[in-house]
């Protein structure tokens, strides 16, 4: 008798496996049955055992789709890692604590004895030596390090194990604009390498971009793709704004600050510190998230330069951006149909194509969508493309509600204030912020003048039709009254609207049939009207 109950139990065990085996497969149906419920000419597995009574669940024979995805058993300690990782990559929880750390950042004295002081003085010459950035020792950048150092050290190891697959693709971009390649730290203090990172204000992405400072480096945005997200497109236009900082202020520190806040209040803070231009004088005089991001900067880029002298583990990801290669998508496709006929695991895809926000690939006339797959999985997909984008059809077809309309967000529009208006109406009406208004117009105040022309980026597709009439393009007047500015050597259009609350950048080009940016000594600008 125990032999034969030893044979039963063998028996589940054995039917156990296939069944936890085929739950990731298609076409397996959940339906549990008792052993009266059974079907003659059917194939069943042994599910589970309840008081003495098998419930069985029904095999059903796969398709030709089907067996694109049958998966190989694994290693179980290994998929557990796989799991904890994809779950740190999707949590939101280590770009909070980031944000948090930078913008409440403290310089009190930490109790640290495995960095002497002596000893880190000796290795930020060293790093100094090496890199373009001020990285000379003071006590406020020791207290962050040490911080780190003693109350991070966990997060600071899953941040390495990312910048696995991150950083390469983050140095290729930073070497075509001479950017140097220790601003790929930077990441790591904007977002945590969370590529779907969205801070409180809605800056986006690796390198957390405005919606409007995305458009102007060409990041669309529309209801199916935000390219913020996208991980080497984003890359370049951060690369890009770098490049354009260095140019402004001649001083990287500078340049990152600008980076954070923007050029206006680091101009700001170095007339109120009386004209200096070393970042830890300006420091007091910065917004307060911005006073404690360099240090954050330089303290991420000393541990990751010295990680292994402070004994951090090289972990890696499961795989690296070498190992992994595009597909151009020929026809709508969504990350669940690609699981499926693959077998990749959704997580793993929505980790290598991030800017897809609905996990769908639209085909767009004059767009190249791709989708990024695990290099092995490359061959199996354009092998079998027909096969793979039927089944997508079919599965969308099957849907109950339509998909979303694709609108893109790249048309903005000229709003002319009419009586009655203010900032928080017009920002109602276009499913905007007020504070995005006032940036796009270079706003200083909520003050408004009937006439004034705002520009806008709508959040909502029906909003924009529903706006008021397209203004008829006119030959532009140049107003031959109101009050004049003479423009001096370092001047931009920019700088000059800072000098006169509630004068934007367009007032000024239209007031004075401007169409580019570039201004001589000299010149007198009309500056209201």
């Amino acid at each position: 008798m125990k032999f034969f109950y030893s044979l039963i139990l063998l028996s589940t065990s054995l039917c156990l496996a296939q069944a936890q085996d085929s739950r990731s497969i298609p076409g397996q149906a959940d339906k549990e049955l008792t052993e009266t419920e059974l079907e003659s000419g059917q194939t069943y597995v042994i599910d589970t055992i309840i008081d003495g009574q098998a419930i069985f669940k029904k095999e059903i024979p796969l398709s030709n789709e089907d067996t694109f995805a049958k998966e190989l058993l694994d290693d179980a300690f290994a998929e557990s890692v796989d799991e904890q990782w994809r779950e740190e990559l999707y949590s939101s929880s280590l770009f909070d604590t980031i944000y948090k750390s930078v913008s409440e950042l403290t310089y009190d004295n930490v109790y640290y004895p495995e960095l002497p002081t002596d000893t880190l003085k000796a290795r930020l010459e060293e790093l100094n030596a090496r890199t373009p950035f001020n990285v000379e020792y003071n006590p406020s950048l020791e207290s962050v390090i040490k911080n780190y150092l003693k109350n991070r050290r966990q997060s600071l190891t899953k941040l390495m194990a990312l910048s696995h697959y991150y950083f390469p693709m983050f140095e290729k971009e930073m070497d075509n604009y001479n950017i140097p390649l220790e601003m790929k730290y930077l990441a790591i203090v904007e977002s945590a390498l969370k590529p779907r990172a969205k801070s409180r204000v809605g800056a986006t992405g690796l390198w957390q971009f405005m919606f409007a400072t995305g458009k102007q480096y060409g990041l669309d945005v529309s209801s199916y793709v935000d390219e913020r997200s996208d991980p080497i497109k984003s890359t370049e236009a951060s690369a890009k704004y770098l490049a354009r900082l260095y140019k402004l202020f001649g001083d990287w520190d500078l340049a990152l600050a600008a980076y954070n806040s923007g050029p206006g209040n680091v101009s700001k803070a170095i007339r109120r510190s009386g004209g200096y231009q070393n970042y830890w004088n300006l420091r007091p005089f910065l917004p307060r998230e911005t006073a404690g991001y360099l240090p954050a900067f330089l303290a991420t880029m000393y541990i990751f330069e010295f990680a292994e002298e402070h004994g951090f583990e090289k972990a890696r990801p499961r795989f690296t951006y070498i190992e992994t290669d595009t597909v151009r998508v020929k026809q709508m496709i969504s990350l669940d149909h690609v699981s499926e006929l693959t077998g990749v695991k959704i997580e793993e895809l929505q980790f290598l194509n991030p800017s897809y926000k609905l996990d769908i690939i639209p085909v767009i006339k004059g767009e190249d969508y791709s989708l990024r797959l695990p290099r092995e999985q490359i061959g199996k997909f354009v092998n079998n493309e027909t096969k793979i984008y039927a089944y997508a059809k079919a599965e969308f077809d099957k849907r109950e509600k339509p998909l979303p309309k694709f609108f893109n967000s790249d048309t903005k529009i000229r709003y002319r204030v009419k009586s009655g208006d203010y900032l928080g109406k017009i920002a109602r009406r276009y499913g905007v912020r007020v504070s995005q208004i006032k940036k796009w117009n270079g706003l200083r105040s909520n003050n408004l003048q009937i006439g004034q022309r705002l520009t806008i980026y709508p959040r909502n597709p029906s909003a924009r039709k529903a706006s008021s009439t397209p203004v008829k393009k006119s030959n532009k007047v140049v107003y031959s009254s109101g009050k004049t500015y003479t423009v001096k050597s370092g001047d931009s259009l920019w700088s000059i609207s800072q000098k006169f609350p509630g004068v934007s950048i367009q007032n000024i080009k239209e007031w004075n049939n401007i169409s580019g940016t570039n201004l001589k000594p000299g010149m007198k600008l009309i500056v209201s009207k």
